[in-house]
């Protein structure tokens, strides 16, 4: 089964990664972790970030939004596919229309008329196409899977991997994964100074990506610069505030800092981002 990072879906849907983060927060959209702990979402998982984006664009409130999909899925089911339906922006109410039938979505209440075309926005749930794969992307992409399949081997095979990942990296310099990848071969070595170097460089072109962040504070932390690694936990934090492990990572060096005010609004915060069991 095909799958997609953060930066696919991000790329192919145009959804902002805050958008992204409440439905996975509110548990809508449930995406797998790769092995560097990047999101992989499934062909489901795309159609409800789609949905979510197309009623966002249509002013939906983000709040509405996530209260009118978990009814949606609940309706449902887990197995059940949403090809067919219809999701409307009506005023500022999200709308349901399959085969005959129109429903307000928060509510469940049926609805005889969506009223003038041109009042309703819809975001219809159709088939998506795969990310788009230009040429540099498919090489660095080679050299990429053959820094794994290296990297998979053991020590003895960590060098040529690097070279491999930094392949990947020149043929294609905005190539997430590749980073992620070499960052944290290089931290598995004690290299963190070279990790945060890396890291560095890939937010040139990157620096909107709020894992490079939160890898780098890694980097700087386990390398013995708390105060650098704060300031990078802080910045992540800021791209996404519901990076829960960003949360609990600034907490603990607030507390190791002594700043037992900034130690209590991270834990706190951390807690609040916890799915209940």
């Amino acid at each position: 089964m095909p799958t997609y990072t953060m930066r696919e879906a991000q790329a192919l849907l145009g959804i902002s990664r805050a958008t992204a983060a409440r439905l996975i927060a509110a548990g809508i959209v449930k995406p797998a972790r790769g092995a560097r702990r990047e999101y992989l979402f499934t062909f489901r998982d795309m159609v409800m970030l789609r949905t979510a984006h197309s009623l966002r664009a249509a002013n939906i409130p983000s709040r509405r939004i996530v209260r009118a999909l978990a009814r949606l899925q609940a309706s449902r089911g887990d197995g059940q596919p949403l090809s067919g339906v219809r999701v409307s922006a009506v005023g500022n109410q999200v709308a349901v229309r399959e085969g005959g039938l129109q429903w307000q979505a928060e509510s469940g209440q049926l609805l005889m008329d969506f009223g003038p075309r041109e009042e309703r926005r819809e975001a219809t749930v159709a088939p998506l196409p795969l990310p788009p794969q230009p040429a540099a992307h498919a090489v660095a992409a080679g050299h990429f899977e053959t820094a794994r399949g290296l990297e998979a081997r053991g020590p003895a095979a960590a060098a040529a991997a690097e070279a491999a990942y930094r392949q990947a990296i020149a043929a294609f310099p905005g190539y997430l994964d590749a980073y992620l990848n070499l960052g944290c071969l290089l931290c598995d070595a004690g290299r963190y100074a070279d990790a945060a170097a890396l890291y560095r460089a890939a937010l040139a072109h990157l620096p909107g990506e709020a894992l490079i962040h939160f890898n780098l504070a890694v980097a700087l932390e386990d390398g013995g610069h708390p105060r650098e690694a704060l300031a990078g936990y802080e910045r992540c934090i800021a791209l996404l505030p519901d990076f829960a492990d960003a949360h609990f990572n600034a907490a603990r060096l607030y507390q190791e800092l002594g700043n037992a005010r900034g130690a209590i609004r991270h834990f706190n915060q951390y807690r609040k981002l916890q799915p209940r069991s």
